[in-house]
């Protein structure tokens, strides 16, 4: 199984890529939420499901059963052309620290779109042209996902209408040309092709956006569109599992190291990168084998959804036009600072994270953007790598757990959740080595006007 080529490089060889994707469902412990249909307030059904997504996407996402879910096999092929990715020891960055923690880092930057996001768009993709549906549309914060979909749509022949985040739109605008190239369609949001970007124009013309609008305009348009279907890059259990890839090759390649991690970083925004990482890891700790390993979801101090949200049940977009899911949330209303970790302002997280961290399993912290940012230069002078805004902040989180290591003279291991490069970031980089990148807190007075907006669940 495997190899390892040069030092601290460990390879998997292709007939060792996973055949199944780990859904969490199955082992979750406690009383997990349901998703509600937001009418009726019952638990929402496939068919309900089906109203948005592609059928087979609704079915994944429902499923509470089936542990392990089978990757068809074409989507295997495609996979090939990147999978498996390389797992890092990261030696120069520990001889940097002078610490004795053992640093690893899975890193999914090298297929076509950079970034985890094309093993779900992949995946969402497939379904849709099995499904014989014409097209697909999205929203994007940062504009990985966005890519990422137009990658796919490419790949299978689909038409691909991307809202992607004003602010982002106007940060990143190579990520829209990557797109354009890809044939996929990305305009603004908020945009004048919805009843819902005209109404907050004319409301708010200078508005940023947020992701919260996009999914509403996205939303919008497959209603306008009867061969559309909706597709999104996170929060929902359907995503999360395609990115499960990540973790089961993870498991293989630290066996290979002879190693197993004290502690697993990750940058959550809507958590789909870190949950493919640590959730084939946390069933270890669910059943008892693991259960003093640390899982740390690492937020951005501006949109800190689970250090500041509070935890109730909540729409995905700001329109209301989503299910009814119970998360950590700031408020369906919430307008980010234009921060440049676009992948890291949405407004809530994963049920299914959010589930885990109520019960004490994995634990979160908010990261400053100047520390993140800080933390991405010595990443990139000591591994090389010019990581994404988004993992910034979990590399940080792992610098200071392995500076704590150094303090207390224990030797531990940690596992880093690295999402992707930032090529199309270096204008941040910039605003960081020129002294212009500036730290935001979102106020708690925020949080506790946002909580007065909830919506009312329904009781049938």
């Amino acid at each position: 199984m495997g190899r390892k080529l040069g030092k601290g490089m460990y390879f998997l060889d292709q007939n060792d890529m996973p055949t199944h994707w780990y859904n969490i469902m199955a082992d979750m412990p406690g009383d997990m939420p349901y998703v509600l249909h937001p009418g009726t307030g019952k638990p929402a059904t496939v068919d309900d499901a089906a109203g948005l997504f592609p059928r087979e996407c609704a079915k994944q996402e429902l499923n509470r059963t089936d542990r392990w879910i089978e990757i068809p096999e074409e989507l295997q092929a495609i996979y090939r052309t990147w999978r498996p990715t390389v797992l890092h020891r990261a030696y120069r960055l520990e001889k940097a620290l002078d610490t004795p923690a053992k640093i690893f880092y899975k890193y999914e930057g090298t297929n076509q779109a950079g970034s985890h996001k094309p093993n779900t768009a992949i995946a969402q993709a497939y379904y849709a042209k099995k499904q014989g549906l014409k097209g697909l549309s999205t929203e994007t914060g940062a504009g990985q996902w966005g890519s990422a979909l137009c990658l796919a749509g490419a790949f299978f022949g689909l038409e691909i209408k991307v809202f992607m985040v004003r602010i982002s739109y106007d940060q990143k605008p190579y990520r829209r040309i990557a797109m354009e190239t890809w044939g996929g369609n990305c305009v603004p949001s908020l945009s004048s092709e919805t009843k819902t970007g005209r109404a907050m124009l004319e409301k708010w013309p200078d508005c940023p956006g947020s992701l919260g609008l996009a999914i509403s305009e996205a939303i919008e348009y497959i209603v306008a569109h009867p061969d559309y279907k909706y597709s999104i890059g996170s929060v929902l259990n359907h995503v999360l599992l395609h990115q499960t890839i990540i973790g089961e090759e993870c498991r293989k390649q630290m066996e290979m190291a002879d190693a197993y991690p004290d502690i697993i970083v990750g940058n959550v925004g809507g958590g789909s990168n870190f949950a493919g990482q640590f959730f084939p890891w946390i069933r270890d700790k669910i059943s008892g084998k693991k259960p003093d390993m640390r899982i740390i979801c690492c937020e951005p101090q501006s949109c800190p959804s689970m250090t500041k949200g509070f935890y109730a049940y909540d729409f995905g977009d700001m329109a209301g036009m989503t299910p009814l899911i119970k998360m950590y949330t700031l408020g369906h209303g919430f307008i980010p600072p234009p921060i440049h970790a676009g992948g890291l302002r949405y407004h809530g997280m994963a049920p299914t994270i959010c589930h885990l961290h109520k019960m004490g399993l994995v634990e979160a912290v908010a990261v400053p953007q100047t520390a993140a940012f800080a933390a991405g230069i010595q990443f990139a002078r000591t591994e090389g790598i010019i990581s994404g805004p988004e993992p910034c902040h979990n590399i940080r989180v792992a610098i200071d757990e392995a500076l704590k290591c150094k303090e207390e003279g224990k030797s531990k291991t940690i596992l880093i959740a690295h999402s992707g490069h930032g090529h199309f970031d270096l204008a941040a980089y910039e605003k960081y080595l020129t002294g212009q990148l500036e730290d935001y807190e979102y106020p708690e007075e925020e949080v506790r006007k946002a909580q007065l907006e909830l919506p009312r669940v329904p009781t049938a």
